[in-house]
């Protein structure tokens, strides 16, 4: 989306459908726009002419629809600095030779200037390659964090935008960026790499000033401007922050001008990541080393604010964690980076501040951690617990659903799953806060649609699919993780190229988009990715004709004519995350670490050629929305062989796959693999395997949202709300049983000794609280609708529940739906939101239309 032209939207009045006519008026600058009329009111391309950089604009929306009622309030916003209209010069800190990244300071770049009259206008427009914070006269400019945020540097950089006018003062001014290697060339994943995107830190600022009689000013970064190292004297996002509050900055050198390539200036289509909350510890405790041990009560990402930095030289050194060993001290060994074939990484987030003795406050903003515990360690100095908080940092979503029912359980599974998303959305959907950090398409392909339940994810999502974009790899591959500051695309050789590739992780480039158009109707989201969807799904597809696996050559030196269909020849990860099986002593047997090439060889073709199915499927559903009727025709035809070749390959006749795994019939379920008349058998053996399993589930990361779901959807309930409310592991109210304040990576993330396995931070398998709005609650959309125009309330009883209620602010508005069951009789409520209309279903089959409005209707059980 061009940052000139943005797309309109507003909410519909009471009374008003979604066909309506509209009229739109708008100023640009105190400059009356014509009026025009448009017809709908969802994501409404921009009417008038292209906005030009720092325009303001109000605008204001009128229905022709009887009765009329009237302008709607005017609602404004900026335009922001467009690229071609940037005169500053990227600046750069002189560093001293030889320092890696863990090592190196935050720098601070000055510039000054005289202010002469009244300011009426003042806005900072900065970016970096790195991260940066600005200030006007020592005073910090707009309320984003870790800005620029996280990007592909070498083909998308974001500028963000400040109000400074209260910040300037008649006569000498200064402006300043303090820049840190932050997601540019910090420390990356588990094995601390540094990033690749660039050797040397720049920046970029103008500060644009308007006055009282008409006339304006622009300060720029220039070869004015000088560089400095003063009491940051360490920032690694990962590793942590050390400020020395008794440092003065050194001498002051010029800057370097034009030392870095970057690419144009972007604009974020992204919420910005924000402290959204202030969390106090719930606990302080002295460890058995004497240190402090602050609990805090919820597992989250962001910072420790202390008030209380001691007298002057006093030292404060703060490492995070997710987890406290039997003596109730800190431990991080569970978050070490481990591979059979690498030194082992040890995990570390450490903070460590100097006390000049006054009043300051130490917040490190160029660093942010995942944790729960924070371990201070200052000597005998005494720590004042009022002094300390726990500042929550993520991007700053706008709400849009919420759940609650009668099982107070499930009411925490809910949040301990919410937590875990936000946790993990620190301006890009990573996998964890803590040790890796990445953007995995894995992950999010799993969690988006439980994402979007939770809280509107539309520019978060556009956000990141650009640089899910700018890392494909020339072949068609998606990277594993974007933004892959390992580069794959450009390191073909490397292990990280080797195993990129996979079936359900790059598969988000058709799953997330196709997502955001049925939410949202946002069909520019799937026009800005068709490209990459579609050489996505031919390099599978060319794989799949052109590799076999292994074992498949050592059966048969020539193929079978549907093996050209099946997606076995390249790496997967599969089914990754499954249960652990036990040892005789009861220890988890670990597939990956126990034979690494083992696994790294299996033929995981069941899964890929499903996932291949799946996204064919749906691209060709993309091309008929976008009016690519000859592309829908030949995907269509596509997807149809290599459903015929998977049900050849790895379904008999009796409805049993080949892997005979739950995760095997949960997937072939619901990607509609399975024929309609073996669909019973098939969902018959699912539930034979859970039984078997003592009602555990048996899926793995890429087919537990589905889980609950399918065995609801064929008639299997009771056994979907028994394995929800399983208490023994593996379960998720298992991990609430023994602690869990988020979702963890491992179903036995803390054994029963108390000992911690892998992350505690991991949103992938909370995904199963999409079931608690779909089913439980029952609000979902119809098959065939978009932006919900149409939706269906019809819930799944059971596990003793006694009533449900939930909310989603829709794109027509927000819904509200609540059951209720009382004397044996079932109360429904529905709010239908102008422009929707619902259909609600009771258990027993009974069927009502609900116009916009509300709804109830009691009925006996």
């Amino acid at each position: 989306m061009s940052a000139s032209t943005p797309r309109l939207s507003w909410r519909l009045p009471a009374g008003w459908s979604s066909g309506d006519e509209f009229e739109l008026e708008a100023r640009i600058d105190d400059s009356r726009q014509a009026t025009v009329e448009v017809q709908g009111h969802r994501l409404i391309e921009w009417p008038w002419r292209p906005l030009r950089s720092t325009e303001r604009v109000q605008w204001r929306v009128i229905g022709r629809a009887e009765p009329v009622a009237g302008w709607s309030p005017w609602h404004a916003f900026e335009a922001g600095l467009f690229d071609d209209d940037w005169s500053a010069r990227w600046i750069s800190p002189v560093e001293q030779e030889g320092l890696v990244p863990a090592t190196r300071p935050a720098y601070r770049l000055r510039g000054t200037f005289t202010a002469e009259g009244t300011v009426t206008r003042a806005r900072v427009y900065a970016t970096a390659l790195g991260v940066y914070e600005a200030f006007v006269n020592e005073v910090r400019a707009g309320t984003a964090e870790l800005s620029p945020g996280a990007t592909s540097y070498d083909r998308t950089v974001y500028a963000q935008a400040s109000d400074v006018r209260s910040a300037i003062r008649q006569g000498e001014n200064t402006v300043d960026m303090v820049l840190s290697d932050g997601w540019y060339r910090g420390q990356v994943g588990a094995f601390r790499e540094p990033a690749g995107w660039g050797s040397v830190l720049g920046a970029r600022l103008e500060l644009h000033l308007d006055y009282a009689d008409g006339t304006n000013q622009v300060v720029r970064t220039d070869v004015t401007w000088t560089s400095s190292v003063g009491p940051i004297t360490r920032a690694d996002l990962m590793d942590g922050q050390t400020t020395d509050l008794t440092a003065a900055y050194d001498s002051e050198r010029p800057v370097l001008v034009d030392a870095v390539e970057a690419p144009p200036v972007g604009w974020s289509p992204a919420p910005p990541v924000r402290r959204v909350a202030e969390l106090p510890a719930v606990s302080l405790t002295r460890s058995p080393g004497g240190a402090w041990i602050a609990d805090f009560g919820q597992n989250a990402s962001g910072w420790l604010r202390l008030a209380d930095l001691g007298p002057a030289g006093t030292r404060t050194v703060i490492d995070y964690g997710e987890h406290l060993d039997p003596h109730g001290d800190l431990t991080l060994t569970h978050l070490d980076g481990f591979n059979p074939q690498r030194p082992r990484v040890p995990f570390r987030q450490r903070d460590e501040v100097v006390s000049s003795g006054g009043d300051q406050v130490f917040e490190p903003r160029h660093t942010v951690h995942g944790f729960r515990y924070a371990r201070i360690d200052r000597g005998d100095v005494p720590l004042d617990p009022a002094s300390l908080s726990m500042q929550v940092v993520h991007t700053d979503f706008a709400p849009a659903g919420a759940f609650e029912s009668s099982n107070d359980d499930l009411n925490r599974l809910h949040e301990v799953a919410r937590w875990s998303f936000l946790g993990n959305a620190v301006d890009v959907p990573t996998d964890c806060p803590t040790r890796e950090r990445l953007g995995w398409t894995g992950d999010y392909q799993v969690f988006a649609p439980t994402a979007a339940r939770l809280y509107d994810i539309s520019g978060f999502s556009r956000k990141w699919l650009q640089s899910v974009r700018d890392d494909q790899l020339p072949d068609g591959r998606i990277a594993n993780f974007s933004p892959d500051g390992r580069r794959s695309k450009v390191d073909l050789a490397s292990q990280t190229a080797m195993m990129t590739g996979s079936a359900g992780w790059g598969d988000a480039i058709v799953a997330v988009p196709w997502l955001l158009y049925e939410t949202y109707g946002d069909t520019r989201a799937l026009a800005e990715n068709w490209d990459a969807m579609v050489r996505w799904v031919e390099w599978a597809a060319g794989i799949a004709r052109s590799a076999r696996h292994p074992s498949r050559v050592e059966q048969s030196a020539e193929p079978a004519p549907h093996e050209q269909y099946l997606w076995d020849g390249s790496f997967h990860w599969g089914e990754w995350l499954e249960p652990k099986q036990r040892a005789d002593d009861g220890s988890l047997i670990d597939p990956v670490q126990s034979n690494p090439m083992a696994w790294f060889m299996a033929d995981k073709g069941e899964v890929a050629t499903a996932y291949l199915y799946r996204s064919t499927s749906t691209l060709a559903e993309i091309a008929r929305v976008l009016g690519r009727p000859d592309d829908a025709t030949r995907y269509l035809e596509l997807a149809a062989h290599v459903r015929e070749a998977w049900r050849t390959e790895y379904l008999d006749d009796h409805g049993r796959t080949t892997s005979d795994t739950q995760a095997g019939y949960v997937r072939a379920l619901s990607f509609g693999l399975i024929p309609d008349d073996l669909r019973p058998a098939s969902a018959a053996r699912l539930v034979e395997l859970i039984r078997a399993a003592g009602m555990h589930l048996g899926t793995g990361f890429l087919s537990t949202a589905d889980l609950l779901p399918v065995l609801a959807d064929h008639g299997y309930a009771d056994v979907a709300y028994d394995v929800l409310l399983q208490r023994t592991s593996p379960s998720w109210l298992g991990m609430l049983d023994r602690g869990a304040t988020t979702i963890w990576e491992d179903w036995d993330g803390v054994d029963a000794d108390g000992t911690a396995h892998e992350s505690l931070n991991h949103y992938s398998k909370g995904a199963v609280i999409r079931f608690l709005h779909t089913h439980t609650l029952g609000l979902r959309q119809e098959p065939d609708s978009i932006a919900w125009e149409s939706f269906v309330v019809a819930p799944v009883l059971g596990a003793s529940l006694t009533w449900a209620s939930g909310t989603f602010e829709s794109p027509q508005g927000t819904i509200a739906a609540s059951w209720r069951l009382d004397d044996a009789e079932l109360e429904i409520t529905v709010d239908v939101p102008p422009g929707s209309t619902a259909r609600v279903v009771f258990p027993d089959g009974t069927e009502r239309m609900a116009q916009p409005g509300r709804f109830s209707e009691r009925r006996p059980m």
